[in-house]
């Protein structure tokens, strides 16, 4: 069982949760047969439950504190079920919500909010509260701060049963384009992607002066290209570059600041930039590509800032580069794991393309399995020529994809886990 879900069954039972949930993102993606407003209502309900549920198996300190969260976490997962049952009736009814409507609209606020305030702190919560109140009793304000005002019910109605509330554009694009390209960075993690990323860091600047530092932030650019998220940057990648850096001389005040600056960068940093990139590309109407285009030169100029302060400092300091013989050659890292950039080259063809970031990037993450999946099986093969005929034949039955749809994907990665078991 991956760690951090948990010790025992609870813990199994929140893997299998998010097994379903990451199932289902990838459903909807694939054939979106479900309205949109049950996709977010869903994605919210599934979130919510993941969220507390987490936070309730490694918080709690009884069985009822751990009781408690698991049932705020079905609570929050029952309204997105309650909108998917009771949808067409809700439509009929837009504008008058009933009585259940209402008790449900309200548990989907307290959840959302008591799960953001565990999981985030205050500060965003009380933000967010302060603005629910103004709806409430704003009209009470001397003006210009008061208006018309607004019933609980229309609150509730606006907040948690349209599209301008809680299901709102962010969550329409969390539900669809970034858990999407989320999975597509952490299958890519899976496989190996980080530490070919360090390996070409390390085999371009390890030897150059202050090479530990460009090192971090090359690595951090590059990782930057497949997870958008500076949070995960620092941490797949700080936990190598970090002590990298300390070891050959830098204080581990610049040490952190070179990582957390490179890092940030991973947010602006084409093809897979952070959630406000396709919120941006939602919000005004834009294809994701034209973003990815606008970014390219900035995202180059931020990294080029960072390599060239990390470089003055080494001169300042007399920082010289890792020796030799600790630094890794490049071609064979690269002859290792080249396949891993096929993703990556083929996600942003596609972009480039015309077609939408969903189906780039559940192309992008369907060839990611087969790959991970067929390195297993070639790997089992000695001799060179067979190897060959099967990536050839990987290829051939991937490229069936644009003509016979996702079924074939599905059938050649059934196919594949099979390969592994046998």
């Amino acid at each position: 069982m991956p760690p951090g879900f948990g010790e025992g069954l609870k813990g199994t039972i929140l893997f299998w949760i998010a097994i379903a949930f990451s199932a289902y993102q990838l459903f909807v993606s694939t054939y979106a047969i479900l309205p949109s407003q049950v996709i977010r209502s869903l994605h919210v309900g599934f979130l919510c439950l993941i969220a507390a549920a987490l936070i309730a198996n490694h918080r709690s300190t009884s069985r009822l504190t751990l009781a408690l969260g698991w049932g705020v976490g079905l609570v929050g997962f029952s309204t997105g079920l309650y909108q998917w049952i009771f949808y067409n009736d809700l439509i009929l009814r837009a504008g008058e919500i009933s009585s259940a409507d209402f008790v449900m609209g309200i548990a989907l606020i307290v959840v959302v909010f008591a799960v953001s305030w565990q999981m985030m702190g205050p500060a965003l919560p009380l933000i967010c509260g302060g603005f629910l109140a103004y709806g409430l009793f704003g009209q009470y304000l001397p003006a210009p701060f008061d208006h018309r005002g607004y019933s609980l019910d229309q609150i509730v109605e606006q907040m948690s049963f349209g599209t301008e509330g809680i299901y709102g554009v962010p969550i329409a694009v969390s539900a669809t384009y970034i858990f999407l390209f989320v999975l597509f960075g952490t299958f890519l993690e899976r496989a190996g992607m980080i530490q070919l990323f360090n390996d070409l860091a390390l085999g371009l600047f390890g030897r150059a002066r202050g090479g530990p530092a460009k090192v971090a932030v090359f690595s951090s650019a590059l990782m930057g290209t497949i997870s958008g998220s500076g949070v995960a940057n620092v941490v797949t990648v700080g936990q190598f570059t970090i002590p990298l850096m300390k070891r050959f001389g830098y204080s581990s005040s610049f040490a952190g600041g070179v990582e957390a600056t490179a890092s940030m960068g991973g947010q602006i940093m084409p093809p897979v930039m952070g959630a406000v990139a396709f919120i941006m590309a939602e919000t005004i109407g834009v294809p994701y590509a034209t973003i990815v285009k606008a970014a390219i030169i900035p995202a180059i100029l931020y990294f080029a800032s960072a390599f060239w302060m990390v470089h003055l400092e080494a001169g300042k300091r007399g920082l010289m580069g890792i020796p030799k013989d600790k630094i890794p050659l490049m071609l064979p890292a690269l002859r290792k794991g080249w396949y891993l950039l096929l993703p990556l080259i083929v996600l942003v063809y596609l972009l480039f393309a015309g077609y939408t970031p969903l189906f780039a990037g559940a192309v992008g993450l369907a060839l990611t399995v087969v790959l991970i999946l067929g390195q297993s099986v070639a790997s089992e093969t000695s001799k060179p020529m067979i190897r060959l005929a099967f990536w050839i034949a990987l290829g051939l039955v991937c490229a069936a994809f644009f003509e016979f749809g996702v079924v074939v994907i599905i059938a050649l990665v059934v196919a594949l886990v099979l390969g592994n078991l046998i």
